[in-house]
């Protein structure tokens, strides 16, 4: 989903047909930044290319003069919408139905011009980007008591999509490419890819993590096989939203507490975050059991979830 940056800028990733009429779509990372008045996209988010890295392409707000559905233009794509800007139009793919919508509704909001009627002063205030969003999606917090644990998670108070079900949702979650090949894995939970903190260099790179029963795996892709590790879900301690985020600049930021080690993790969204943030959680849940000791306590603040060792 769309969301807005430290910087006031509304992000998030899309699949973009870069070259017209080709067919191939490739994933890139979109910026959208009133101020100066551009939209522009990366190979990935700016926080993780290397200091100076470029935009891969950009487009002036004031070139665009239509941003609509484009699901019958493009049957095969979907969650497809298209960007009108003079003789140029640019087809982009979406994550799932509401998606789709947000980011239809953002650039379009972006782009409108406002001619004040004779005899009116310009209006003085203007919509926010978080207001923007804000009017498309009430975000409220629920609590689920999970096997006596209290799991805090975000919610929409409008239904996901049109059908009010997760009905896509390509990027986020797909299989691993072994697995949808051949039998997959019934014990699979969630898999999809993040950014990672490495151990020594503190380095962020993107690896794709598979949550299973047992434990939450990364691979350097989702092509490979053999897991660069493999954390098992019985050493994870806690699970939360990274109180650090501010000192490392980085946006949908959360932790995972090990017996060794804090794993530092991005997600690409929010929504994804608390997503990751809950799956973890209720797989720790699940594999201890709701059955505890009459000394056993658990921990919870608001945003915090701590497991009994």
């Amino acid at each position: 989903m769309p969301y807005v940056d430290r910087q006031n800028r509304i992000c998030g990733f899309l699949d973009i047909e870069e070259d017209e009429n080709s067919g191939r779509f490739l994933r890139r990372y979109f910026i959208l930044d009133t101020e100066q008045g551009n939209l522009l996209w990366y190979m990935d988010n700016p926080q993780n290319l290397p200091e100076g890295a470029d935009n891969v392409g950009f487009l002036k707000l004031t070139y665009i003069s239509k941003v609509s559905d484009a699901t019958k233009l493009r049957p095969k794509a979907e969650f497809c919408f298209v960007i009108n800007a003079g003789m140029r139009k640019f087809y982009l793919q979406a994550n799932d139905q509401q998606d789709l919508v947000e980011w239809i509704s953002v650039l379009n909001n972006a782009t409108k011009i406002t001619v004040p009627k004779c005899g009116e002063s310009q209006p003085a205030y203007a919509e926010t980007p978080q207001e923007v969003l804000g009017a498309m999606k009430q975000v409220s917090y629920k609590t689920e008591i999970v096997g006596g644990v209290p799991i805090i998670t975000a919610t929409q108070e409008q239904s996901e999509g049109q059908n009010g079900s997760d009905r896509g949702k390509r990027a986020q979650n797909q299989l691993p490419y072994f697995l949808s090949r051949g039998a997959q894995d019934q014990s699979l939970i969630k898999a999809g890819y993040c950014v990672k903190q490495g151990a020594v260099m503190r380095n962020w790179k993107r690896r794709y993590f598979v949550l299973d029963e047992n434990a939450l795996s990364y691979y350097k892709s989702d092509l490979d096989r053999e897991a660069l590790r493999v954390i098992p879900l019985k050493e994870i301690q806690k699970v939360q939203e990274c109180k650090q985020s501010e000192l490392m600049m980085r946006d949908n930021l959360f932790e995972m507490v090990t017996n060794s080690r804090t794993f530092y993790i991005q997600a690409d969204s929010p929504e994804d975050m608390h997503s990751w943030i809950k799956a973890v959680s209720g797989a720790i849940v699940a594999q201890r059991g709701p059955g505890r000791s009459a000394n056993t306590r658990v921990r919870c603040d608001s945003d915090t979830i701590t497991f009994p060792k």
